[in-house]
């Protein structure tokens, strides 16, 4: 019988977000408990965390973790916002002692690449067909990429050099915030940035997501690059959604 409820928890470089998952609706159950990510955000500080967080719902089954980073295998390869001893890290293993669980009730997705697959699945069915890229802005920028709703795991367009800059260094949210950027001026940074990514992958459309989603009504209409742009249904809560469904159905990368 196919899961009806999950649970799913999304690591960024600022907060811990987990939450309960209605899976026939791709919506959370009740609120979500955010933690504040810890200083330093090492595999340990942040394993304690999620099973806090896990503690906190009372949830015995399954658990989809996210984290920005390159994730093979259950093994983490890269860390961006999160210390560096996580390259290389099981993290499959990692969180299975941490929570009790046995390693294949975890799931291990990158952050964008959970996103993604929910928009995928609870979003615009646009969104199915051709080629399409999520880009989920905050503290940097993750990215995921589809050919007719199928995933290409481990897309780091974040990272793409524009201009001479990592491009997460100059367009996304937290350097908004950081630098005191008006929308407007931000949104001079991340159009140039969509311009090098368009001309680089050719998308039909683009998906833009994170927390800076929920005013995308301020910046998204000062775009002027040629691909269409949607918003993503589940705004800043797509990460938890597409774990919690991947936990439940026993998927990874």
């Amino acid at each position: 019988m196919t899961a009806t409820r999950g649970f799913g928890i999304d690591i960024g470089g600022s907060g811990i977000k987990g939450a309960l998952v209605d899976l026939e609706k791709g919506q959370l159950i009740g609120d979500r408990l955010r933690i504040d990510t810890p200083r330093p955000a090492t595999p340990e500080a942040v394993a304690d965390v999620v099973g806090e967080v896990v503690a906190h719902f009372d949830w015995d089954g399954p658990v989809g973790i996210t984290l920005p980073a390159v994730i093979k295998k259950g093994t983490a390869h890269t860390a961006a916002n999160i210390d560096p001893s996580w390259i290389g890290t099981d993290a499959d293993a990692l969180f299975a002692k941490r929570l009790g669980r046995h390693v294949d009730d975890i799931a291990m997705l990158n952050d964008a690449d959970a996103a993604g697959m929910a928009e995928m699945r609870f979003g615009d069915p646009a969104a199915r067909q051709g080629v399409v890229a999520l880009l989920t802005f905050g503290t940097g920028i993750g990215s995921a990429l589809f050919q007719d709703g199928r995933l290409v795991p481990n897309t780091e367009f974040g990272h793409v050099e524009v201009d001479g800059h990592d491009a997460e260094t100059r367009a996304a949210a937290s350097v908004k915030d950081r630098e005191e950027l008006s929308y407007p001026e931000w949104a001079t940074r991340v159009d140039r940035y969509l311009t090098v990514l368009e001309n680089l992958i050719w998308p039909d459309l683009f998906i833009v997501g994170g927390g800076v989603s929920k005013k995308a009504h301020k910046w998204v209409p000062l775009l002027e690059i040629r691909t269409p742009i949607i918003v993503a249904s589940l705004q800043n809560n797509a990460g938890i959604v597409g774990a919690a469904a991947a936990a439940a159905e026993g998927l990874e990368h």
